[in-house]
Parts: structure tokens; sequence; C-alpha cells
């Protein structure tokens, strides 16, 4: 299969043995998560069923933004779902092998049971200390929230309260929206968020959100000592404006620092796109 005949928001790509595997819920059709293999991130093998939930699993919609991360050896999936009776937030699954197949390894959302949340990311400290970063809805605070909340070392389970650490109007950037559904979703945009170390034990979380005329944005926000509960600061440009986002960083088969991110943020539209990326001691920036 070619790359842009893939349909697959919000592109997660891990690399292993010579191998790109990039997961996807085939644009939230079905509650299971698929993964694609590559050797260049150009052509990819047919989907392989990575995840499939069992017949009482306790979601019945909206799987999103699928995330794999190694940890100790294993492999782990971070999915958000939703039910009719249940809010949205992200669970954690574990194989043995990038491929699946993936099996419940929390009960249920980690995040917390009466918030909206979605799209967590495993983020490890210098310590060794794992934590999910997540994001606090805008349907349900207005004003989106990035948090973060410790984990268990087996990442079975949430073992701290949810630090609040920077809200989406903290960023000029993203604009009030509105959607015709609901006359109460109102608010500005926090999703996406990943973590990108520097050799300098600075920190760049890229996310994303939604700036004028509706237009999806690849943003940065930066923290210079490291630690995920200090300050983090938005004067760094946006990496991309035009309508992509929802990105991950990681490094290609050549050594290449990649962005991947979805394009354009249109339903049945949306394609995977990559790019070289580089931090220039201050931020990071696209290579033209």
């Amino acid at each position: 299969m070619k790359r842009l005949d893939i349909r697959t928001r919000d592109p997660f790509i891990f690399v292993e043995n010579g191998t790109y595997y990039m997961y996807s819920t085939h644009g939230g059709k079905g509650l299971g998560v698929w993964v694609y293999k590559s050797e260049n991130l150009e052509n990819f093998s047919e989907p392989i069923h990575c995840f499939v939930p069992p017949a009482d699993f306790w979601a019945t919609k909206d799987n999103w933004a699928p995330e794999m991360h190694k940890y100790n050896g294993k492999y782990y999936l971070f999915v958000s779902y939703k039910s009719e009776t249940e809010r949205r937030g992200t669970q954690i699954f574990k194989a043995d092998s990038p491929e699946g197949p993936f099996h419940i390894h929390s009960d249920g959302p980690v995040t917390p049971r009466d918030w909206e949340c979605l799209d967590g990311t495993l983020y490890v400290d210098k310590k060794g200390t794992p934590y999910m970063i997540f994001c606090h809805e805008w349907s349900q605070v207005h004003n989106g929230e990035m948090c973060c909340i410790q984990l268990s070392d087996d990442l079975s389970k949430a073992v701290s309260e949810p630090h609040l650490m920077f809200k989406a109007g903290d960023h000029p950037l993203p604009v009030d929206i509105k959607a015709a559904r609901k006359e109460n979703w109102y608010g500005k945009v926090t999703d996406g968020c990943f973590i990108y170390k520097t050799d300098s034990d600075r920190l760049i979380m890229i996310w994303s959100s939604v700036g004028e005329n509706d237009t999806y944005l690849q943003l940065q926000a930066v923290c210079d000592d490291g630690d995920i509960f200090s300050t983090w600061r938005h004067d760094a440009p946006a990496i991309m404006t035009d309508d992509g986002g929802h990105g991950m960083i990681f490094t290609d088969l050549s050594g290449k620092t990649m962005l991947s991110l979805h394009r354009p943020n249109h339903n049945e539209m949306e394609r995977a796109h990559f790019f070289e990326i580089k931090y220039n001691g201050e931020y990071l920036e696209i290579v033209k």
C-alpha cells in the first residue's frame, strides 16, 4: 500500500530491527487498532489487526490516537476510548511484539474517570519514573489543559493525582472554537502531546490546537530545566500552521530526526506526512 492511499489520523511511528511500524485506528471506525509495516515510509504492508477488543470491552466508540512505546522490554499501546456512559480516557494495553496481539493491561482508563481525557503519551524522566502526559479536553473545561500523572512501574495504573502543566490559552495562537452539534462545546483545544528530549536536558513538548480559519496547528512548548513540573514557555514559533498536526518524533533508519503528523485535518482526507526536523539550540524546526 502506498502511504497516501492510507487514511490515518495521528500517525505514530515505532522503529525496530529495520522496520517502521505505523499505528492507526482507521479513522475511528470500529474499536480495534491496526499497524502497518514499512521499510521506507512510502510503501506499507496491509494492516495487521494488533488489538481486537474483547466482547465485554467497556468502550463503544471513539478509539483515537494509538501510541506504541517499548518499556522494560515489553510493548505498550496507549489508546483513547469513550462509551455512552463512561467519559473518554486513555487505556494501556501490553504485548510481547510491536505487532501484538495487545491485551488489556490497565483496568480501564488510567486518566481520571470523571474527566474527559485523550491522547495519553508515555514520558520517562531521567530518574526512570514513568508518567502519562495527556489532554484534559476542551469540551469539558473549555480552556483545554495539558496534564501529567505518574504511573506505576509496570504502567498498569496511575499512582498520583494529575498535575496541570499548562492551558491552551497560555499560547498566543489557539482560538476559541465552537462545535455546532453541542451548545456547551466551545473553547481552545489541546491535543496530540509528545515529549522530545534535547541533549542539554531541555524538554520540548509538541502539541496541537486550532487557530484562525479552523486551521490545525503543530505547536511546541519549551521547558528549560528538564523537569515536567516546571514552567513551560510558549514563545517558540509554531512548527506548522498549514493544517497539519497531532505530531510525534522518531529517528529514521538513516539517523535523521523526523516529525510524523497528519494533514489535512479533514475527515476522510487525512494522510500521514513525514518531515525531517532539527533542534537549533532553542526550539524545533522543519529542515527546509
